[in-house]
């Protein structure tokens, strides 16, 4: 056989042995969702809210026990809906840890259960049940599946595509995690511990991963919420979105450097490998990818079964392979990240990255390449 189609044959077999493992795992039975009314303090942190975020943070929450909502801004905001505002402007570089912890010393917690949700995410009494539950039965720490809604272009779609139909869904990540689990940051539950391993992150991004690799470290288990984070998009454009996943792929290389390379191995192998094949014109390789597009397009949709609380609809406006256009962009934004040195602009501020996630003001650092 020639080495070039061996080479590509065996990418596609890892491929899709890694993805029909996930789709094993997520083809078992949910467990039954907790069910709690426990009290809960929701903080919203959030610098300059756009208006869409106006009204996710006005919408009514329908949760049955008693809850306070909190928005923590430097401004006070347009608010409606029962949320309250706090002013807050902290001085971290990380400026939502800052608001958060400016809330815990502020604020009188009383027992209660302490949700940190973006201002960007539409809040349902079901995430707060969902969110507060596993920490109100012991878990340190429970997240969300940011899952976009509302998609209206092709930019929606495959960043809907990215979250909701590929490996990227936190869903997926959450089962196929090695160690410490995948936590996405938008919508979470915070045990005392989890707060108090929290107030030594406000000098890092990506201060979701850094806490679930701490509690892992410490033995503590990191619970996946059943209901999605919802997150309403806008009409969106490709800079913007090749420039937001190109901060995470440079998050991710700070943070996790070991599981930097699986994204073009393993997460987003299909269109190179759908190139590869169509250059070396082996009958071999072109069945090895067939076989991947069939895995992931099963896995597109077992995903898209799972997000439950998704508005009516949703899936069906949704190509069943919007999946490759989510590969296309997580590729795309590996790529860019591969060139660009380590600096993130982020909330309005240049940030340098370090080991581990940490980052300073972009003017303290000397100038150069990476490294």
């Amino acid at each position: 056989m020639n080495p070039l189609v061996a080479i590509g044959l065996g990418w596609a077999v890892l491929a899709g042995g890694f993805s029909a493992v996930a789709l094993a795992r997520l083809l078992r039975r949910p467990r039954p969702v907790a069910r709690t009314r426990v009290p809960v303090l929701l903080l919203r942190p959030v610098d300059a809210p756009s208006e869409r975020e106006l009204e996710n943070l006005s919408r009514p929450i329908d949760y049955e026990g008693y809850l306070e909502h909190v928005v923590l801004s430097p401004h006070r905001p347009r608010l409606s809906g029962g949320a309250q505002w706090l002013h807050s402007d902290p001085s971290t570089p990380n400026r939502k840890v800052g608001h958060v912890l400016y809330a815990l010393e502020t604020l009188s917690l009383d027992g209660r259960v302490v949700l940190v949700v973006d201002a960007d995410v539409a809040v349902t009494g079901a995430l707060v049940e969902g969110l507060a539950a596993p920490v109100a039965a012991g878990a340190a720490l429970s997240t969300a599946v940011p899952t976009p809604v509302g998609e209206r272009g092709l930019v929606d779609r495959a960043v809907a595509g990215l979250l909701r139909r590929t490996h990227h869904s936190f869903r997926a990540l959450h089962v196929m995690s090695a160690g410490a689990k995948a936590v996405c940051g938008k919508a979470l539950g915070l045990s005392a511990r989890a707060a108090a391993e929290l107030a030594g992150l406000a000098d890092h991004i990506g201060e979701d991963l850094e806490l679930s690799k701490r509690l892992h470290a410490r033995g503590l288990d990191v619970a996946l919420c059943e209901a999605p984070a919802l997150v309403p998009l806008g009409a969106g454009d490709w800079p913007t979105a090749l420039a937001r996943f190109t901060r995470w792929m440079q998050v991710l290389e700070s943070h996790r450097p070991g599981l930097y390379p699986t994204v073009p191995l393993l997460f987003t192998p299909t269109w190179p490998l759908l190139v590869w094949s169509l250059l070396v014109g082996s009958a071999w390789l072109a069945a090895g990818v067939a076989g991947l597009l069939v895995v992931r397009t099963l896995l597109s949709w077992r995903l898209v079964v799972l997000s439950t609380g998704v508005p009516s609809g949703e899936g069906g406006r949704l190509g069943a392979l919007d999946w490759l256009l989510g590969e296309a962009l997580l590729l795309a934004a590996f790529l860019s990240s591969l060139v660009h040195p380590p600096r993130v602009t982020w909330r309005g501020r240049t940030y340098a990255l370090h080991a581990g996630g940490r980052m300073s003001p972009a003017w303290t650092e000397l100038s150069g390449g990476r490294g």
